[in-house]
This record gives C-alpha cells, structure tokens and sequence, in this order.
C-alpha cells in the first residue's frame, strides 16, 4: 500500500478538494503508478486528522474522473490512465510540450520496438518453474564474473552455428546489455584510444566511448559501408555494424571487410568492434557471416545480443574477445561480478538448448518478413516521392524525400495525423554541421505493429505527406495471419 504524504493548507480551499488535487498531481506525475494501493479512507482519515467523509469525498471524486478504480472488499488502487497531460490555463500545447507530455499516436513506426504477441510465456514459465524446482544451491551462489560457463558453451555453439563466429566458451563475456560490455573495453582498451564511427550510428555506443575515449571521430560511408580510406592514421578502433547497419540498413560486402581487416593487420592494438545486434532477421538471399568470421588475426571484438530476437528485458548480451584481450581481461576485470542473474542465465540456457529458441527464431522471421513485405508493398506509391531503401533485413525501412522537404517537417505533418516516425537525424553524431547537406530521411519501424496498423499507419502517411495512395486511413479490412 502506497503511502501518502500531504501537508494540507489552511488558505480556504476545502480539504477534501486539496487531498483530490496531491492524489491526482501524483498520478499525473507518474509518483503514483497504475496498480497501486492507495490507503483505506478510515486510515488515511486518521493520519490527516479530518473526518472519513473528507476523505471519501476526494476519492469518489477521483473515482468519478477516472484516476482510481474500487475493488469490492480490497480497496481503491490507481486506475490505468494513458497519456495524461500537465496543461497551464491559457499556455495551451506550448505548457504541454513544456511540462513533458507525448502525444498520443494512432500509430507508431518505431524503429526499435519488437512484436512480444508472438512470445511463448508457456515455454519460458515452463522452463523458469524446471530450473526453480532443482534445488540447485549453486545456482544462489555467485558465479563466473564472465558468466556461467554452461551457457557460454551454448552460446558459442550458436554463434558458430548461425554466425560463422569461431570462438571458445572462454573467450565470451555475458553482461546485462551492450551498455556494460562496452564500459568493460575500457579497462581492455585503455583510455586514450582514438575511436571512429560511421556517421549516423548507433547515438548510445558513441556516448559511451566518448566517456574515455581520447579522441571520437566520424567518417563518412557509402553503399559499402564505412570508408576505410578515409580513416585517420592514429586511428585505432572503428564501431561497425557490417552485417546490417543501423540506421541506414547497408550490409558490408566482402570486399569492403577484407579491406577493414587489411586495415587492423597494418600496426598493432588496431581492433574492430563488430555489433551484431540484428542479424538474425534477414528476408532475402543467404544469412550473412560476421565480420569476425573472417578475422584470422584476433582483431574483430564481437558483441550481441538477445534483445532483439527475444525480449529487451532480459537484459543479456554478450562480448566475444579476441585470445589477446582475453588475458587482459583476466588481469584486469576479474574483480568484476557477473551482471546477470544465475536464475536468468540458468533460463536462457535451457531455452536455447532445448531448441525453443530456435523455433521462436523461425516463427518471428516469418512474421516479421510478412509485416516487412505487407509495408513494402504499401509504400509503392511513396516512391514517387521518396528513395527507398534499407529493407529485405531487420526491423524497419528509410524513406529519403526527393522534394527537398525538412525532417521535421515531414515528421510533424505524420504527427498531425495521428502517427509517428522517426528521423534518421537523431542518429547522427559528432558535430552538428555532419548532418548540414543531408535529405530528410525517416525510419519506418514494423517490428511492434500489427498488419491492421501497418496498413493504417501507410494511409495515415499518405495524406499527410500528399501522396496518392488508394488506401483510405482507418478504414482498412485487413485480415490478421500471425501479425
């Protein structure tokens, strides 16, 4: 039960409505989330000192208004109240954008949203309950700071088996999202490396390396992604995402990895860190290999994770390290604790041996490569107006506008219509001047939306962007096959 602090006033306004106005400032703030219990009336009469019918008559108020819902027998908890809104009198939606507020969208392509429908909670319970129900001690005691070495083992087979990437158990490093591993090339790396991303990139990974990195740098990329030409001398780690980069969707052909790890073969303490962090989802031709795969001189870190392919909040990734960082680490990282639990290690382990999640793997690339090919066919008369590109891999497309429009404008023009989009903009990095020149290009997400709201959000975007489209927005019978 949530307890309540409230200082009342004696300035002339009623008590009752300024116990109703701190309960419902406090939802509206998110202090107060959904679910939550809120004290009985009787008590909370007692701890304010007034009498019950006060309090009654606040909470019935917020009842009457959608902020509390009563449980016969139980009590009053907070109700489930979407997209709430802090609005000044008189500002209007200047206040609203002041005070925090999101709008509500009909529908969002979010480029980074995956579908959990599809998800098998049965299997996954199934499995928690087996490994629970061992009595296993060992699995409450801490473990191997790299992870535990039974699902290192599994995790290798897979790479090997999905990804080309050769390794030992050894070699892998299982952290709670890419976030930490990339803080532990720190310690691997050292302070003072001279880092260079592609230009837009992953905004998050740039970030962290800026933390100690001693010089960041961009350089730009074409068809065949980074230019290694263009990079600088002192140089001596570049952030690639080879097999499908994020935003633009270019895949790295072989030529242009021969040449990157040409490159690193060039002065010694060159590496490349390869993120992976997509590459399961491919609906056109072969799957494509790492980078890592290809690396006969131990340059190529390479790091993944399970976010994507089976849900964000397991929170687990993990790092394969070259033999030579691989000393390293165990010098200077062995102090560190695993950041996962064993419980969940001990889960996810089970989950991939067994073989459901290679089952789950197929099942979500024919869903995925429907909603794919359902938008793709809905955005042909956008290329009158717009490039396309980026499609046949992961989890959105680009629209780049051929009519000289600016991003926001365009995004603003979907937002007006009930829809939101993203612009490949908020992925670019380094000074500001790198993204002065470039054609407003949006990312179209597909991962978490429904075929109904991917059929409705493209009629949404045909009119507020003026294109003739024979989809008419909110009127669509579509029928629904695993999407």
């Amino acid at each position: 039960m949530q307890d309540l602090v409230i200082e009342l006033r004696n300035d002339g306004t009623r008590l009752y409505q300024q116990i109703y106005a701190h309960i419902r400032d406090e939802i509206r703030e998110g202090k107060l989330l959904y679910r939550e219990k809120l004290p009985s009336t009787r008590s909370l009469a007692e701890y304010l000192q007034v009498s019950r019918s006060t309090v009654e008559l606040a909470y019935e108020q917020l009842l009457a208004e959608g902020y509390l819902e009563s449980v016969p027998y139980k009590g009053y908890y907070v109700a489930q109240v979407e997209e709430l809104y802090r609005i000044e009198v008189g500002k209007g939606r200047k206040a609203e954008e002041k005070a925090g507020a999101r709008p509500r969208y009909r529908v969002d392509f979010s480029p980074n949203a995956i579908d959990m429908r599809q998800f098998p909670f049965g299997v996954w319970r199934r499995i928690s309950r087996n490994v629970l129900s061992q009595d296993n001690q060992e699995t409450f005691l801490p473990g191997d700071a790299r992870g535990d070495r039974e699902l290192r083992e599994t995790i290798g087979r897979y790479l090997h088996a999905s990804r080309g990437v050769s390794c030992t158990a050894d070699q892998i490093v299982v952290g709670a999202g890419n976030d930490y591993l990339l803080l532990l090339l720190r310690f691997l790396l050292g302070e003072g490396r001279h880092v260079v991303f592609e230009n837009p990139t992953y905004p998050r990974a740039y970030k962290i390396f800026g933390l100690y990195a001693g010089s960041l740098r961009t350089v730009a990329s074409d068809e065949n992604g980074i230019r290694v030409d263009l990079l600088p001398e002192e140089t001596d780690t570049v952030y690639v995402m080879p097999s499908h980069q994020y935003p633009t969707g270019v895949i790295m052909p072989i030529g242009r990895r021969l040449e990157l790890l040409k490159w690193t073969a060039q002065r010694p303490g060159r590496y490349v860190v390869e993120d992976d962090y997509d590459s399961e989802f491919r609906y056109r031709g072969k799957p494509i290999p790492s980078l890592q795969a290809s690396d006969r001189l131990g340059r190529v870190i390479y790091i993944g994770t399970f976010s994507k392919a089976i849900a964000p909040a397991i929170r687990v990734s993990y790092m394969v390290l070259p033999p030579e960082l691989l000393e390293l680490y165990e010098r200077r990282c062995g102090i560190f604790s695993s950041t996962v639990s064993r419980i969940d290690q001990a889960v996810l382990n089970e989950f991939i041996r067994d073989g459901a999640f290679e089952r789950h793997l197929n099942r979500m690339r024919k869903v995925y490569r429907e909603k794919h090919d359902l938008l793709l066919a809905g955005l042909e008369p956008f290329r009158r107006d717009f490039i396309l590109s980026g499609e046949n891999a992961g989890l959105h497309v680009l629209l780049t506008d051929k009519k000289g429009r600016r991003e926001e404008a365009l995004r603003e023009a979907a937002a007006a219509e009930g829809v939101r989009v993203y612009g490949l903009s908020e992925a670019m990095v380094g000074p500001k001047d790198m993204a002065d020149g470039q054609r407003a290009t949006l990312l179209l997400g597909f991962g978490g939306l429904t075929g109904q709201e991917i059929v409705s959000g493209i009629g949404l975007l045909a009119r507020a962007w003026e294109v003739q489209a024979d989809i008419e927005p909110g009127k669509v019978d579509f029928h629904e096959t695993g999407m």
